[in-house]
């Protein structure tokens, strides 16, 4: 990666932590002038600054009005580089359901994830936040999905979580769907226990392990 390239991911990450919007849109505008790939620019800059402020909230650096402050600078970049981003249009898309969990309305994470998805050609439904598990699966059902992402960043609202797989299991389709999930609190060992089939840390993470499930 050029120098160049990594300062300006850098810049956009700092930006987004100092919840300067102002200077998201110029570097976000910088981004399309120099024909700096979108995605990466999102991926390395706009994310990483959105979760470089997840672990200031964390340790209590910053609270709930610093967080959306973040995520609006975050947001104003998005609208910015989204048309920018290069869609891919091979064969059939695959369909994905994805949520924030019951009990949750932290949905940043989730828009991300949804926006990479949408850019790497799937077709997403998305139920927004705090849903409840029956609708994940009965929604997975009725769309035919091939996978139900799973988002939450509470440790309480984790057994909603196991609860889509429970559900699953007990109207016997759990094979028919991959279940992936991510967030805050969540680790692979969790997936594992619940029964999920994967789990990502990031937006990136989540795009290589849904196309790594259904290839």
């Amino acid at each position: 990666m050029p120098r160049e390239k990594e300062e300006l991911f850098k810049d956009l990450k700092n930006a987004v932590v100092e919840m300067d919007e102002d200077q998201v849109v110029v570097l976000a505008n910088q981004v399309i002038e120099e024909s700096v790939d979108a995605f990466e620019a999102i991926d390395q800059g706009l994310a990483k600054g959105m979760e470089r402020a997840g672990q200031l909230f964390e340790e209590e650096e910053y609270f709930i009005p610093e967080l959306l402050m973040c995520s609006d600078a975050m947001y104003t970049g998005l609208d910015i580089l989204k048309p920018h981003l290069k869609p891919t249009t091979e064969g059939k898309k695959q369909k994905v359901v994805i949520g924030v969990v019951e009990g949750d309305t932290h949905d940043i994470g989730k828009n991300l994830v949804r926006i990479m998805l949408e850019t790497s050609g799937f077709e997403i439904t998305d139920l927004g936040r705090d849903v409840p598990p029956a609708r994940f699966v009965d929604t997975a059902r009725e769309i035919s999905a091939d996978i139900i992402a799973l988002s939450t960043l509470m440790t309480t609202t984790m057994d909603g979580m196991q609860e889509v797989v429970r559900l699953l299991e007990k109207q016997d389709v759990r094979n028919q769907f991959k279940v992936i999930v991510g967030g805050g609190p969540i680790s692979a060992a969790f997936a594992k226990r619940i029964g999920a089939d994967g789990y990502a840390s990031n937006a990136a993470e989540a795009v290589k392990l849904t196309k790594t499930l259904l290839a």
